[in-house]
């Protein structure tokens, strides 16, 4: 047995895989987002434990062996986040996530200290990544910037706790802005940029290989056996695509969660940051990959529901139900965006309200909002010489295959829907932990996943939905000024 950790935004995931590959348990516990002031996005540590603990205390309780079977644990999570420690390893505050977008400035800043680092790491500097929030930390927390010795990624914060030993892996660190990711190793130059001691990084190893074993403490909180293996893991996004098997040159995913990425497994390092098209390391030795990355898109969904007090699968038949065209416009940029417009300060809006608008077809617009932004990062791939032919689907949203149609149609992409699906990345953690402890080939392993249904695009949409994609970009070039001085706005007192 094996077991895969899949550390989100919104909760953590737990697998149970057998010898066969199938999952024979599966657990969620939900974690909740600290935005104390526009543009933060934070989560405390513990917080990730408590979750983890409680996971894999589901799983012990659901599955009539336990857990007293498993042979090796893996580790997928959430990327770019900053947990900032101190010499001893404690937590200095609380971790500052992927879609946080407060240090515009640093990032500017970290550049102009080394204009070669968009070289260097083959991606654009964007605030959601790792090194321009130590930059803010120390310009704006100056006792906690001072007492920073070690950056961990969250997935390697929990592995801090399971091994006692900091360890990373390259597909993570490659959203850092401190990684060589052509060489997969870390940049001296640039983490000199923040002060860092190369030494006190987390040692960098593949994700199918081992990050150490089990503390006995730990294995006693979650009621796995000692010493088991404990992978390095990979990022969620290259640990999504491992489980649905996307591993060879040209394999395409979408992953339809909290965020949206469009991924292509390369066999060659090919950065393209013009397009802001994110050029990293795949979560396998000698792979690299290609992302397309959308902040909002299964979460603009929830969204909807928190704001209409509806569940998301009434939203989501209110939205199929319609017997109209409701010429609604929807911007899902609640977070702002990366690929391909790289703004924090982008927000999200409907255009084109009236009376008659109800409820589904706010869901609708929503639906087609996400849809589009995934097109724009399509094309930007498409401009990095990376065409999509046909693309494998994953994430929570990828239950709906009424989604599945708008995506595909405003793709013109088959889109393969995968088998259990929502479970993703960390299934893909689940295969890392079986290959670092045998040992056995990455090709036998990480085999394609099975298609629950193939989705093709409706003939009757394309073109209709490339006219309004058209429109959405005029809309997006037209209001960018605006949504920014919204945030300059005196509040109320």
């Amino acid at each position: 047995m094996f077991v895969g950790i899949d550390l989100g935004t919104s909760g953590v995931k737990a697998v149970l895989v057998d010898a066969e590959q199938r999952v024979v348990g599966e657990a969620t516990a939900a974690l909740e987002v600290s935005r104390p002031h526009p543009l933060w996005s934070e989560q405390e540590p513990a917080a990730w434990w408590r979750a983890v603990v409680a996971a894999l205390g589901q799983l012990a309780s659901s599955w009539p062996g336990g857990l007293a079977g498993v042979q090796a644990l893996g580790l997928a999570g959430q990327m770019h986040g900053a947990v900032l420690l101190d010499a001893a390893d404690r937590v200095l505050r609380p971790a500052i996530l992927w879609n946080d977008g407060r240090s515009v400035a640093e990032c500017a800043e970290l550049v102009a200290r080394r204009p070669d680092a968009v070289a260097i790491t083959g991606n654009l500097v964007m605030p959601g990544f790792t090194a321009p929030k130590l930059l803010w930390v120390q310009r704006h927390e100056l006792q906690i910037g001072r007492a920073v010795r070690r950056v961990l990624l969250p997935k390697d914060w929990l592995g801090l706790v399971l091994t006692g030993e900091a360890v990373t892996e390259p597909s993570d660190a490659s959203g850092t802005s401190w990684f060589d990711t052509g060489a997969r190793a870390w940049s001296r130059e640039l983490l000199a940029v923040c002060g860092l001691d190369p030494a006190a990084m987390p040692r960098v190893v593949e994700g199918n290989t081992a990050r150490g074993w089990l503390r006995p403490e730990a294995a006693l909180e979650l009621g796995l056996p000692t010493g088991i293996v404990v992978a390095a893991g990979a990022g969620d996004n290259a640990a999504g695509a491992i489980g649905a098997g996307v591993i060879g040159d040209g394999a395409a995913l979408l992953s339809l969660g909290t965020s949206g990425v469009l991924f292509v497994a390369a066999q060659q390092h090919r950065p393209c940051p013009e397009r802001a098209v994110h050029a990293y390391c795949h979560g396998l030795a000698g792979r690299w990959h290609q992302m397309a990355v959308i902040l909002s898109a299964a979460s603009c969904l929830e969204w909807l529901g928190h704001a209409t007090g509806a569940q998301v699968a009434t939203l989501l038949s209110e939205a199929e139900a319609l017997d109209r065209d409701p010429r609604l416009f929807f911007l899902p940029f609640l977070s702002g965006e990366r690929t391909p417009w790289n703004d924090p300060l982008l927000r999200g809006s409907f255009v084109g309200l009236s009376h008659e608008t109800s409820r589904g077809d706010l869901a609708r617009a929503v639906l087609e909002g996400v849809a589009f932004a995934f097109a724009e990062g399509q094309e930007a791939l498409r401009a990095a010489g990376t065409p999509l032919r046909q693309i494998a689907v994953i994430g929570g949203g990828s239950r709906s295959h009424f989604w599945g149609r708008i995506l595909a149609s405003a793709l013109d992409c088959p889109l393969d829907y995968v088998v259990e699906g929502g479970i993703g990345a960390a299934f893909g953690a689940a295969r890392l932990a079986r290959l670092a402890a045998t040992g056995e080939d990455v090709e036998e392993i990480c085999t394609a996943a099975k298609i629950d249904v193939r989705i093709e695009p409706d003939s009757a949409w394309v073109g209709l939905y490339a006219e309004r994609r058209a429109r959405v970009r005029d809309l997006i070039v037209e209001t960018r000024g605006a949504a920014a001085s919204l945030l300059d706005l005196p509040g109320l007192g």
